[in-house]
């Protein structure tokens, strides 16, 4: 079975059928508006709008947006939570040929600056209560994010290979970067979402729980939602949502491993049902433990997860059946290509980015000049074209003998113990001397009731266990069991620096 028959038999034809590659964002509203115009789409829980009427308040911000006079292509900032508002102004900036870039609701004020000059923003639409953030801002266009005009305005005519969408990125190490997506690349990764288990055209109720400045959270979430045709909760605040999940009940999320965690901790807490009418979990932009897999599969939730970077528009591999191979992140989405070099995976197709903007150095490191995208990931296919990590490239150990150690092999045997929540293998010293250590975050549900030096002795058990497997050159050495969390990255990826 090639790739593309893999994620075809997934869906029912009929439904491949309805729903088109569109090459541009302008196209993408235009269309889904009008294919699912009497369908829900987007509610606050106070107010719901129809496809249809989504649509004409997204005309309505284009109108509202093509009066400011900026010459197409400017860069419009959205400066917000995951809102009503955000999300319109989105849909309505690269609908009317802007490139948009949605900043993280947690920047602070000197950061909010430097991003409007180092992205050449012209314009920023920015929530009321984040308003005392822009004081400082020169040069750049400040509007309240509510702001509509009273008329609408057509989509623009756009050419696919110009840039719709800035993304930051940087991973769990390094500044943060700005990845330039065109409509065409944005419009793939969007098409891919398409590709899960089981009916998906109007059967679903997300939950927006993941940021809109992650093209995890914008691409596979939000976007994944109007092209299926479904309707879409706005969350403003992500703790409050979570607790409302038996009132709101959505049947499908889109989520980091992190929040999988506190979602299985509140199951353990309040029972199956506090997951309501919940039956799938598309889970990614982080290692996923195949614990996780195990518990919500239990449940009777469908689990599944894979691969992807911001550079790729988020979605390269996909894994539909994880319970046949837990540790796979899948196959790779159809319209790619891939290749593995000198153990580095390299991807190539018309989901890639531009290149990181105003970076040509960093972009000139990760793009060949025949477009292949170097994506710093180890990897290996088997036999039936499943990939699995086995590594890092900048996160690699030398050690003292010459032999190169990968961090994340050493640590995939700890997330398959399922009292292990994270775990993070770096190079370290004792007495002087290199030596692999360990940082173990345990999943402390498991050890309810039980003194924390049992934890220390289960953890340095299950080090030795491990140990015994491997060469004496890749041992661990030194073993730190974490009381409190791994500093995180936006994402909830445990960061290396």
């Amino acid at each position: 079975m090639t790739n593309e028959e893999y994620f075809r038999s997934l869906l029912p034809k009929e439904e491949l059928d309805r729903i088109p590659l569109h090459t541009t964002m302008g196209q993408f509203v235009d269309w889904f508006t009008k294919e699912y115009a009497a369908s829900p789409a987007l509610s606050d829980l106070t107010n719901t709008y129809t496809y249809e009427q989504l649509g004409e308040r997204v005309a309505r911000r284009r109108a509202f947006i093509e009066g400011l006079g900026l010459p197409k292509g400017a860069h419009i900032a959205i400066f917000d939570r995951n809102s009503q508002d955000a999300i319109e102004l989105f849909l309505a900036v690269t609908s009317a040929g802007y490139v948009a870039m949605n900043f993280p609701a947690s920047l602070p004020e000197m950061a909010v600056v430097g991003c409007c000059m180092k992205f050449d923003i012209d314009a920023i639409f920015v929530r009321e209560e984040f308003m005392p953030l822009t004081a400082k801002i020169q040069g750049t266009k400040v509007l309240p994010a509510a702001s509509i005009a009273d008329k609408p305005a057509p989509v623009a005519v756009i050419d696919p290979e110009s840039p719709a969408a800035i993304f930051f990125t940087g991973g769990t190490t390094g500044a943060p970067k700005g990845a330039v997506l065109s409509h065409r690349a944005l419009m793939r990764g969007i098409y891919n979402t398409i590709f899960k288990p089981g009916p998906m055209i109007g059967v679903h109720r997300y939950l927006a729980l993941l940021p809109l400045s992650h093209v995890f959270g914008l691409i596979a979430g939000t976007m994944g939602c109007f092209i299926s045709g479904n309707l879409i909760f706005t969350c403003e605040d992500m703790k409050a949502a979570v607790g409302k999940l038996p009132v709101i009940k959505p049947t499908i999320l889109v989520i980091v491993p992190g929040i999988c965690d506190i979602l299985a901790g509140l199951v353990k807490m309040y029972g199956p049902q506090f997951l309501g009418s919940l039956k799938m979990i598309i889970s990614g932009a982080a290692n996923v433990p195949p614990r996780l897999t195990d518990i919500f599969s239990k449940l009777g939730v469908t689990f599944c997860f894979g691969y992807g970077l911001t550079e790729s528009a988020n979605l390269t591999s996909a894994n539909a059946y994880p319970l046949e191979r837990p540790t796979s992140i899948g196959r790779i989405y159809p319209g790619q290509e891939a290749k593995i070099v000198d153990g580095e995976l390299w991807i190539k197709g018309d989901n890639l980015f531009s290149g990181y903007y105003k970076d040509p150095e960093r972009t000139a490191e990760a793009l060949t000049p025949d477009g292949w995208l170097r994506t710093g990931d180890l990897c290996r296919f088997d036999e039936e074209e499943f990939l699995y990590i086995t590594g890092r490239i900048k996160n690699i150990i030398v050690l003292a003998n010459g032999e190169n150690v990968s961090p994340e092999a050493l640590e995939e045997p700890f997330y398959a113990d399922p009292c292990v929540r994270d775990a993070m293998v770096k190079e370290d010293s004792v007495e002087g001397n290199q030596v692999i250590a360990i940082e173990i975050l345990p999943l402390m549900p498991a050890f309810e009731g039980k003194p924390f030096e049992e934890v220390e002795a289960y953890m340095k058990k299950l080090v030795d266990k491990i140990n015994a497997t491997l060469p004496s050159t890749h041992q661990i050495r030194k073993v730190t069991v974490r009381t409190e969390d791994f500093k995180r990255t936006g994402s909830m990826k445990v960061s290396r620096i």
